[in-house]
């Protein structure tokens, strides 16, 4: 058996990256320990050494993915837009971006049931990306009244879950769903009918 692990110096994530293949092709729960292994040119036993079992793998592998995740999201929050508004939108198309990106990486963050509490490292890497979404929800709620301003975790999380939606189901190709328009037209018109909602837009003429 090839040690291709230890040839390169960094089993740890070589068995990552074994996972995050063997995630894609499989899912969360579809791949043994053994065959993250095999892939990673290892015998079963060495994985023991970097990992209790195999969601400590997975977590790995979403703590990963959180730390890319927030990368794109603060680049694109930050990437020169002419306004609050343009900045906001520019986070929701990076989630699209992520997902189609690092699918093994998404997988293991949003579908694998690992918990995002399962240990240290991997909530803080999960928080850094909520914050990054807060604090483009924060800036945009500037233009709001403070007595009809929601809390910026309340509107980030709206922002979110409808981001996360459109990934699902339509942006993933998950098998019997068409989109009935691109994704990307999907989140930016839910988005601008959220914002509307909360006086953000002006209303359609």
């Amino acid at each position: 058996m090839s040690k291709r692990g230890y040839h390169h110096g960094n089993l740890r994530q070589a068995l990552v990256e074994a996972a995050l293949s063997l995630i894609e092709a499989k899912g969360p729960t579809g791949f043994t320990l053994t065959e993250a292994a095999r892939q990673a040119g290892v015998t079963p036993a060495a994985v023991y050494r970097h990992f209790a079992g195999r969601d400590d793998l997975i977590a790995e592998a979403a703590r990963q993915g959180y730390e890319i995740f927030a990368e794109l999201m603060q680049y694109a929050y930050d990437g020169g837009q002419p306004s609050a508004l343009a900045a906001f939108e520019a986070t929701g198309r990076a989630y699209l971006a992520f997902a189609r990106r690092h699918p093994g990486h998404y997988i293991a963050m949003f579908e694998s049931g690992v918990s995002v509490n399962r240990n240290a490292d991997l909530a803080a890497a999960a928080n850094r990306a909520r914050a990054v979404l807060e604090q483009a929800a924060a800036d945009l709620s500037q233009h709001i009244p403070p007595a009809k301003r929601p809390p910026p975790a309340m509107f980030s999380a709206h922002i979110w879950a409808l981001s996360h939606g459109v990934v699902e189901l339509f942006a993933r190709g998950s098998p019997g769903t068409r989109a009935p328009y691109p994704p990307e037209d999907l989140l930016e018109s839910g988005i601008g009918i959220y914002l509307r909602g909360l006086g953000l837009l002006p209303p359609d003429t």
